[in-house]
């Protein structure tokens, strides 16, 4: 395959704009798509700002930020999304992504790669449903993805080698070290620190410390962050939504059961950071 020219991003929320950013930043042209114009100017807003944190750095120079704000491109008109690579980083939802990705294939090449972020749900699964299941891939990024170095490739089982490859490539123009991940519950990283997760919820169940406690206690171990911060700073939706689909996947084995508490924290609307109030309040 060709190295890619254009990429498109769906979704501007937290992980939708920090993936565009890295994409206008290393010289790719990007359309950003969102159905609210209110995200999408809050997500030029805090590209605007992301790039000029790095110019603070001198890792970038103010003509080079220049550049990469020109080649942002909002969109709220499905219409518009057309590019090499789509990138999808909406709801963790297999109807809502198939929907698109179906949307998505039809006023696009058939050579266009459409790619998911997701962090949970099986590539196999989503492709299934769309038009040309062979440029279906996961392309998992991390929360900052300006910030965080891994991506995970993911191939389903319908995923050609060669689009596997060029998302690979596509991961290292952007700065990123892409890993090569099986279609398996949670994949790699997921899978692996799912239990960081759980296992503090448990212990907050029980009762055996506060949260501020574990928090410090994990920390003091050498984590960068307590799970209870790291849950509020992901969202505490979209963890609760990844444990629950990862039980799902493993079929009801007991280490994955999601937390009664945390399920409590998302009725209640508080999903973190982003909405003010997590297991921290941020108001």
């Amino acid at each position: 395959m060709n190295e890619m020219q254009t990429l498109a991003v769906v979704g501007a929320g937290t992980m939708g704009l920090g993936i565009a950013q890295l994409g206008v930043q290393h010289g790719l042209p990007t359309v950003l798509f969102d159905l609210s114009p209110t995200a999408l100017e809050k997500a030029r807003t805090a590209i605007a700002a992301g790039l000029g944190k790095l110019v603070a750095k001198n890792k970038l120079t103010p003509e080079a930020r220049e550049a990469a704000l020109a080649h942002l491109t909002l969109t709220t008109a499905l219409a518009d999304v057309h590019a090499d690579c789509i990138i999808e980083a909406v709801v963790e939802r297999l109807d809502v992504k198939h929907k698109l990705f179906q949307d998505l294939a039809a006023i696009n090449s058939p050579a266009t790669i459409l790619a998911s972020n997701t962090s949970s749900l099986p590539i196999t699964q989503l492709a299934a449903a769309v038009p040309g299941p062979e440029r279906v891939v996961g392309m998992h990024f991390f929360n900052p993805a300006p910030v965080m170095p891994l991506v995970e490739v993911i191939s389903g089982v319908a995923t050609a080698p060669a689009v596997a490859a060029a998302v690979e490539a596509l991961a290292r123009r952007l700065g990123k070290t892409p890993v090569r991940a099986a279609d398996a519950p949670g994949f790699i990283v997921n899978r692996v620190a799912r239990h960081y997760y759980v296992e503090s919820l448990k212990a907050l169940e029980e009762n055996v410390a506060p949260l501020e406690v574990i928090d410090e206690l994990l920390e003091a171990s050498g984590f960068k962050m307590g799970p209870f911060r790291l849950m509020d700073l992901i969202g505490v939706d979209t963890n609760f939504s990844v444990t629950s689909a990862m039980f799902a996947s493993f079929h009801q084995d007991g280490k994955f059961r999601p937390s009664r508490i945390q399920q409590q924290k998302v009725d209640a609307g508080h999903h973190g950071r982003k909405t003010g109030r997590g297991f921290y309040s941020y108001e």
